[in-house]
């Protein structure tokens, strides 16, 4: 067992819904095992300009259903630096605080290990992402939230699709991850998924539209942002192969990153953040929690931060046949 007694959080890079309920497990959490919390404000950045409030069960009322994160997030160029970090770790020990708690995702863990090479300090990580790129958990805080911001704005965009008879384009986000194009796309009923993890087949994609041209009045396609040509070029691509097409692109942008977190994430972000003050009592550093297949799972950040490169191709098969 550790000898911790005062515990900090703070949440890194892009905002995920479920941060908040994150950020309220683990601070409750905390408090029952005895703990005094502190939060940091604006990330590694508030950690190295000394943003550092003391919080209690009040602190965090009334956050569980809210989106982003009440602490903030920023990027901090000064925490690069070992000047930086040391500025940060003499913040931390003006108010004794001993361990952390950090929300985020794969740069986020990296800070976290430079930080617990350079000062030993006990570092257990919370994966917020809405990517779902980090291994070590089936799902990341915020990936459900998202889809099903992009599953309720892609039937929007259908209604309009089936009155005009138009083909649209909609560009998610995913600049190295095509997960949440690909599940939502299934769950849409999108004729194609197009995503970085793999090579687009134009031919195979051109000729799948003009064999359903005929049956369907609207057709979805579906495009990550980090897909190596993007949401435009797909549309424009389209367009001269059909023209005879009414092709127009949305791109669905920040808006994924927004609103109350699902059931799913709420209680995902709780059941991590209570583990994760758990964990640090118990002596867990440096690593990420998880959960896989329903159980709690610790995770070194080395092994965290790589990104998933295997994409299920069960997953892209059922676009495929469910397409016709």
């Amino acid at each position: 067992m550790s000898n911790i007694n005062n515990i900090a959080v703070l949440t890194s890079g892009g905002d995920s819904p479920g941060m908040n309920a994150g950020i309220r497990a683990v601070i409750r959490s905390g408090i029952y095992h005895g703990k005094k919390m502190f939060g940091i404000r604006r990330g590694y950045d508030g950690m190295v300009q000394g943003d550092i409030v003391p919080m209690d069960a009040k602190s965090v009322a009334n956050i569980i259903q809210r989106g982003g994160t009440i602490l903030k997030t920023a990027r901090s160029d000064e925490f690069r630096t070992v000047e930086g970090r040391k500025q940060a770790y003499e913040n931390l020990k003006k108010h004794n605080i001993d361990a952390l708690v950090v929300i985020g995702g794969d740069g986020t863990f990296t800070g976290a290990s430079k930080f617990i090479e350079e000062f030993d300090m006990p570092i257990v990580g919370l994966p917020g992402t809405i990517d779902n790129d980090l291994n070590g958990t089936d799902f990341t805080i915020g990936y459900d939230t998202a889809i099903n911001t992009v599953v309720e704005a892609v039937d929007k965009i259908r209604d309009t699709a089936e009155s005009h008879d138009r083909l649209f384009v909609v560009e998610v986000m995913g600049r190295d991850s095509g997960l949440i194009a690909l599940r939502s796309g299934i769950s849409t009923g999108a004729e194609a998924v197009l995503i970085p993890e793999l090579e687009v087949d134009y031919d195979a994609i051109m000729k799948r539209l003009d064999k359903t041209r005929k049956n369907k009045s609207s057709r979805i396609i579906i495009v990550a942002e980090g897909d190596k040509e993007g949401g435009m070029v797909v549309a424009e691509k389209i367009q001269a192969n059909f023209p005879a097409y009414d092709v127009r692109l949305s791109i669905l942008g920040h808006i994924q990153r927004g609103g109350s977190p699902t059931c799913m994430d709420r209680v995902l972000a709780s059941r991590l953040g209570v583990a994760a003050v758990e964990g640090l009592i118990e002596g867990k550093k440096g690593e990420m929690v998880g959960l896989i297949c329903g159980n709690i799972q610790f995770t070194p950040f080395n092994k965290a931060i790589k990104h998933i490169d295997k994409i299920n191709e069960n997953l892209t098969r059922i676009v495929e046949i469910l397409s016709l």
